[in-house]
């Protein structure tokens, strides 16, 4: 599976995905348009064996909700990346069963080494 995770609004996202080579066949879903489901969150899990991976502590929600203050669990970070789409640390990408989760240059560098 190609698979990117991402805001079409986030200029971070469009950064990344057009600095990417060979994106032809990769599916794009826009979060917020069509949210991720259970079954979708599910697989980036078996690739991460970490939802706190996955969840953005950068997030608005995240401080206006006080979370910060709170200690998560797996389960609950698991059940705010569904509750709301700004949760998910992203973008996402998945090539075959590698993903590459967030926005630093050495996640985006990691993708772009295994797809060149």
């Amino acid at each position: 599976m190609r698979k990117i995770y991402f805001l079409k609004t986030c200029d971070t996202c469009k950064r990344i995905i057009k600095s990417l080579p060979n994106t032809a066949d990769f599916i794009f879903q826009d979060i917020k348009e069509e949210p991720i489901s259970v079954k979708q969150l599910e697989e980036m899990y078996t690739l991460t064996n970490s939802y706190e991976v996955l969840f953005s502590k950068r997030a608005k929600l995240y401080k206006e909700m006080g979370l910060k203050d709170e200690e998560l669990q797996e389960e609950d970070f698991k059940r705010y990346i569904l509750e709301h789409y700004t949760f998910l640390n992203r973008p996402v990408i998945i090539i075959e069963d590698k993903i590459f989760v967030g926005n630093s240059p050495k996640t985006l560098q990691a993708a772009i080494d295994t797809l060149s």
